[in-house]
């Protein structure tokens, strides 16, 4: 664990007035759809700073096994693309500790303040990549964003793991840097 997010969990009882695992159980009696939805209750209903609140979410939400059951979902019956959404998930979780997997009910959004990527099965053959890339023209396997609409600027279908490579690479580290 990075040593200024250790401090910030020491921290937590004197400056918010609950522990980590305090706040994870009041989280618990809730169900937020988005994020920010469960960032924004932290802070209006309890006063929590934005900072406290966002890393209290996202440490919450490590363990929820419901995450782990909105991605199995998912893949029901699209069970070969699971190798190509790991390595995604590896590779962006790679680009910095601020990175944050979260998933939904229809995709994976991945995101630091902002989304720069989503995960999305599109058929049972292919993974369709929305990334936020602004300022570069759509070309070759970089589509505009199609399905995604304004979530998204650019898509890339992927059919297999070995399509997660150095040029897709560079366009997940692109859109990280930008989200910043």
């Amino acid at each position: 664990m990075e040593k200024a997010l250790e401090t910030m969990i020491a921290n937590m009882p004197e400056k918010t007035g609950n522990s980590l695992d305090e706040w994870k159980t009041i989280l618990k009696g809730f169900e937020f759809s988005k994020h920010s939805e469960a960032v924004n209750f932290l802070k209006k209903e309890h006063g929590v700073t934005h900072g406290f609140a966002n890393t209290i979410v996202s440490l919450s939400k490590e363990n929820d096994s419901s995450d782990v059951d909105l991605v199995d979902n998912q893949y029901k019956g699209k069970e070969s693309l699971i190798p190509i959404y790991k390595e995604i998930v590896k590779v962006v979780t790679k680009l910095g500790t601020d990175v944050q997997v979260v998933p939904k009910k229809g995709s994976v959004s991945i995101k630091t303040q902002k989304q720069f990527a989503l995960i999305k099965p599109a058929t049972k053959t292919r993974i369709d990549l929305g990334l936020k890339l602004r300022g570069i023209s759509p070309e070759g396997r970089l589509e505009t964003s199609g399905p995604f609409g304004t979530m998204c600027t650019h898509r890339v279908q992927l059919k297999s793991e070995s399509e997660v490579d150095a040029e897709l690479i560079g366009w997940l580290a692109t859109a990280y840097e930008s989200s910043k």
